[in-house]
């Protein structure tokens, strides 16, 4: 058997035997077989900023694994790094003896697979990095491994239930993106987003939660379920704000909850949402921001039934290329050392300016939470969430 072919044999064999905390040993073991020295898995933290080597089998913090070199060395920063380049452009970077090829479950970005050699075959490495990829996704809920390497202080509890509840990061299909982030990464409670690709209609759901802590958790969990449910069970836009709006009056009476309810038909562009009491999405065509939406169309949810007449829900006929931009007040409310908000030109200045330097969505949206992070000085007075929709980029 060729050796590139016994290495994936034997990463294969963690399918059914192995946790992610294996992965390090095992990538140690095969990297002969690779033509390499060394092979190690670096994965983002929560944050964003730095690569860290995945914790192995009998590991200790960042320390070595199985024995080995596994799992072992130094974190590596994003900004500035040949890893780090990897990881924000998505595509293989190099260097005299090493290798950095993306980590990417679906579109996903998890991190980068770290290669030292000087004659392997980067299509073959590629392979590798896809497998080890899956492996990391599948493997990470039978164990704590991947949380443990991810996770740079402690999370409170708030954003631990928030996080099991989300779906991934980034999603794409066709040209089609959706991607969002989170802050503070440790503590966030009341901001949220969801999800879904049914045939060919996108559903995309971005709630803002009053009040923070478990408090606000408590009540995300049950818009997020409510959303879930609703979009499950085929209900429409309309009926599906008069669930969870339902379901927010009779278990947390006077509480309430912000929220874009949206629907894109991937295959026309046609855009379909409803505002509830949430700020309007930027649209960005051409590189210009155009007028969107109305909004709001209806009352926050939980509040809904102060009015009798439904929901409004609005409809855009998006452009091959257009993007919108959804977030929470915690993005434009965000304030300097002097009180100046952040804004909403602020916003759509970065966000054209970023997109204008080729910039994929998912590093867009990284640097916008890191540049909302700065403009606050490290900490934020609210939850901060955004999320990018581009259709057919």
């Amino acid at each position: 058997m060729p050796e590139p072919m016994e290495a994936v044999r034997r990463l294969l064999g963690l399918r059914h035997r192995g946790r992610a905390e294996d992965l390090p040993a095992l990538l140690h073991e095969v990297a002969p077989l690779l033509q390499a020295t060394t092979a190690r898995v670096l994965l983002v933290d929560y944050a964003q900023l730095q690569l860290f080597p995945l914790r192995g089998t009998g590991s200790a913090g960042t320390g070595s694994a199985g024995g080995g070199s596994a799992g072992g060395g130094e974190p590596v920063v994003v900004d500035g790094t040949p890893a780090g380049a990897a990881f924000t452009t998505a595509q293989v970077t190099t260097s005299d003896d090493a290798v950095w090829l993306p980590l990417l479950h679906g579109a996903e970005r998890l991190g980068v697979l770290e290669v030292h050699t000087r004659a392997a075959d980067v299509d073959v490495l590629e392979t590798i990095a896809a497998l080890v990829a899956e492996l990391i996704v599948s493997r990470r809920g039978y164990g704590d491994a991947v949380e443990h390497t991810r996770r740079r202080e402690p999370m409170q509890l708030a954003a631990e239930i928030i996080w099991s509840q989300l779906p991934p990061l980034t999603y794409a299909i066709d040209g089609t993106v959706v991607t969002a982030v989170l802050e503070p990464c440790y503590d966030v409670g009341g901001d949220s987003f969801d999800y879904a690709a049914n045939g060919d209609i996108l559903h995309l759901g971005l709630f803002d939660t009053v009040g923070h802590g478990i408090a606000a958790s408590a009540l995300t969990t049950l818009t997020l379920n409510t959303y879930r449910n609703a979009r499950r069970s085929g209900l429409d836009l309309a009926d599906t704000y008069r669930s969870i709006d339902k379901w927010i009056q009779a278990q947390y009476p006077g509480s309430f909850v912000t929220a874009i309810l949206a629907e894109l038909d991937t295959a026309t562009g046609q855009y379909r949402r409803i505002s509830a009491g949430h700020p309007a999405e930027l649209l960005l065509r051409d590189g210009r921001l155009r007028a969107g939406p109305a909004s709001p169309t209806a009352l926050p949810l939980g509040l809904g039934h102060m009015l009798k007449r439904g929901p409004g829900v609005t409809t855009e006929q998006l452009a091959p290329g257009d993007t919108l931009v959804l977030y929470t007040d915690g993005i434009t409310e965000a304030r300097d050392r002097s009180g100046a908000l952040f804004g909403l030109d602020r916003l759509s200045s970065f966000v054209v300016e970023q997109l204008g330097l080729g910039l994929t969505a998912p590093e867009v949206m990284r640097r916008l939470i890191h540049t909302i992070v700065s403009y606050e000085q490290g900490e934020l007075r609210d939850d901060a969430t955004a999320a990018m929709l581009r259709w057919r980029a």
